[in-house]
This record gives structure tokens, C-alpha cells and sequence, in this order.
């Protein structure tokens, strides 16, 4: 990487520190998902809710990088506070990686802390057993009970599969590598079109293991490509391939990423779905920082004739984030504005939790501050 690029990097990375500082002395009790006023609320109470470990691992990224006290005190807060997601079974689900590896397993891995490493490891064997062996997927979301989503699977859970990675290292048990194996080449076959956009959710029959149908999901509508689905793709895929080193994994990233980058508007701001019209303005900031993140991991795996060109695409969506999208306010908690949850939710274009840790993970991978917990 050029200097320029690390300078820049670094530049932002103390700004992000100086802006959580501010925000961690307002919402040290708090998990944060959306913001109110600019401020965080707090879904203490929502404890399944997919997003609540983001909060803690962008503070374990800090602490790792600046040794802030604070900033561990606080992710320690929301650890022990999702213990009670763990004792409730119809309440986990297929994003036990983004919640448990972004606290338990952060912390395990800078402290040692073998409660931590315990929460880790049952998140895992929870995940674990999600998995379909008919069709080879791990199930999304419950149901109440009738079966109705028995059969679904979605391409975020891409990004939970490290999770049993870990699990499979820290026991010496291939178990957790088998499922996450199975359940990413069924995704190559599944999710992964021919031109590099991904489906969002996968319908199997779960007695058969077949295909049923696909879903639009979060996105536009069947067969469009929603851009956060995309970057779960471009991210997804890369970190399988850095846990198992399959080439498949990695051609299978390069190929989302290509998509990514060649559907790029002029002004590298992230449509919600690359299928939108033109003239629509709902954005999705958190798939620009997302996919960032990706293209910087595949940067890592590729030949160094091919590495400029992830690099450049991240770094394009990166400044312009920074130089467009960023609120550096010491009063307002958020960093990033101008997400969205799913095309087809009535709001647009506001500030949500996982935006800012994954922008603070791309600056953070630039500069080497990253805490590996993926």
C-alpha cells in the first residue's frame, strides 16, 4: 500500500477514536442500533436483535488499536448483557457470528478470558446445529413453529461461518469446518448468479434438499441484486477462503467483487439495489463499508498484479464515504448516515450501527490496527 493511502488511513483512525470517545461516555449501558436526535437508542431489551454485537466489536477494535480502557469496559457491558440470547432457543438464529464473534470471541482473543471463549463456543455449536444435511445449508430465521422458513437460507450467513471456523480450531473438532464447508459450496451453486450478483434468499425444500425458489428478500425484488447481500458475498467468500484456502471461495469473491465495482455509480455512493432506478436516492452506506472490507481481504489473497484493483475500489468507496457520508460532530453518535435496512422498509437513508464498525474495520485494516475477528 502507498504511503498516501496508510497517511489517510491513519488520519481517519484518530478521528474515529476522538468521535467514539465522545459517544462511548453516552452509551456505555447501551447496545445501539439506529439513532434518535443523532444520539443512540438502546435495544437492551430487543437482546436477539442481529445487529447488537456491532457496537461492541467496533469498541474492541478501538481498545485493540489504542488501549483505551473505556472502550473495553463498554464492550464487556453488552457481552454479558447477550448471555440471556444464549439461554433462549427460539430466539438464536443464523447471525450468532455477528453477534458472539464481534464480543465473546473479540475478547477472548485480546484477554484470554475463558468465559468468553465458553459464550464463543456454544454461539457455535447453536449454529452448528442449524445445519440441513438434505440440502447442505445452515437454516435462516425461525418460524413459529409450522416450517414455513424450515427451508430458507440467505447469503449474509456467509459472514457467520467464521464463527464455526474458530470453534473448529479452538477444539481441534473438523465438525465446525465440515458444516461451514458444506454450506459455502452450496452457496457458490445456490446464491451466486453467472454475472456475479447473488440472491438474497434461497427457498430448499428441507426433506429433499432441492431448490424451491428464490427470493427477493431485502432486496428490490427477484433477481435484482441488493448491495448489502452483494457485499456479505464479496466479504463472505473471501473469509472462507482465508480459513480454508479453497480456490473456489476465492474465485467465487473476485467475481461478486467484479459485479460490485463494475456497478458502481459515478459517484461512489451505494444504491440500496444496483437494479434501482437511476433517479432513486435511497442509499445504503453500510454496503459500501461492507464491501469495502471485502475487496481489502481479497487484496490479501490475490497475485500482486491483481491487488490494485480491489485496493482502488475500496479505497474509492472508502473516501467517498469519508468525504460525503461522515459526521465528525462530537455530539452526535453516529459516523456514518445514509443507510438502509432493505429496499422495500419505509425508511431510507439514516445512520445504522453496523455501517460505522465496518468503516472502522476498512480504516483500520489500511493503517494495521485490525483486530482479526473474523
Amino acid at each position: 500500500m502507498n504511503k498516501k493511502d496508510y497517511d489517510w488511513a491513519e488520519n481517519v483512525a484518530d478521528k474515529i477514536y476522538a468521535k467514539t470517545k465522545h459517544s462511548v461516555k453516552r452509551s456505555r449501558d447501551k447496545i445501539p442500533y439506529l439513532t434518535q436526535d443523532g444520539i443512540f437508542d438502546d435495544w437492551s431489551d430487543r437482546i436477539h436483535w442481529w445487529t447488537n454485537g456491532f457496537y461492541a466489536g467496533q469498541l474492541w477494535q478501538l481498545y485493540h488499536a489504542y488501549s483505551d480502557e473505556e472502550f473495553r469496559q463498554a464492550a464487556e457491558v453488552i457481552e454479558d448483557k447477550l448471555d440471556a440470547g444464549l439461554m433462549d432457543y427460539m430466539g438464536m438464529d443464523h447471525d450468532s457470528g455477528f453477534k458472539w464473534l464481534l464480543t465473546a470471541v473479540a475478547d477472548y482473543k485480546v484477554t484470554g478470558k475463558e468465559t468468553s471463549r465458553n459464550r464463543g463456543l456454544l454461539a457455535a455449536a447453536n449454529l452448528a446445529g442449524r445445519f440441513n444435511i438434505a440440502g447442505n445449508f445452515i437454516r435462516a430465521w425461525n418460524d413459529g413453529g409450522d416450517g414455513n422458513t424450515a427451508g430458507w437460507a440467505i447469503i449474509d450467513c456467509m459472514m457467520n461461518l467464521p464463527l464455526l471456523y474458530w470453534a473448529g480450531e479452538q477444539t481441534n473438532d473438523p465438525r465446525f469446518s465440515h458444516i461451514a464447508k458444506a454450506h459455502a459450496d452450496t452457496a457458490v451453486k445456490a446464491f451466486v448468479r453467472e454475472d456475479g450478483s447473488v440472491n438474497h434468499i434461497v427457498h430448499f425444500d428441507p426433506d429433499t434438499g432441492e431448490i424451491v425458489e428464490t427470493l427477493g428478500g431485502q432486496g428490490m425484488g427477484v433477481g435484482s441484486s441488493w448491495t448489502r447481500g452483494q457485499a456479505w458475498a464479496v466479504y463472505g467468500f473471501a473469509l472462507s477462503y482465508r480459513h480454508t484456502g479453497k480456490k473456489e471461495y476465492l474465485d467465487t469473491a473476485k467475481k461478486a467483487a467484479g459485479y460490485f465495482e463494475k456497478s458502481l455509480p459515478e459517484s461512489g455512493l451505494v444504491p440500496v439495489d444496483f437494479c434501482q432506478d437511476k433517479d432513486c436516492e435511497w442509499e445504503d452506506s453500510t454496503a459500501a463499508a461492507a464491501a469495502a472490507c471485502g475487496m481489502l481481504e481479497i487484496e490479501n489473497h490475490v497475485k500482486e498484479e491483481e491487488k490494485a484493483y480491489y485496493h482502488d475500489t475500496a479505497m474509492r468507496l472508502l473516501k467517498t464515504l469519508e468525504e460525503k457520508r461522515c459526521n465528525w460532530k462530537e455530539g452526535v453518535d453516529y459516523i456514518l448516515k445514509n443507510g438502509s435496512v432493505a429496499y422495500h422498509d419505509e425508511n431510507h437513508n439514516f445512520p445504522i450501527i453496523y455501517g460505522d464498525y465496518y468503516f472502522t474495520e476498512a480504516v483500520f485494516k489500511l493503517c494495521g490496527k485490525e483486530l482479526l475477528m473474523w
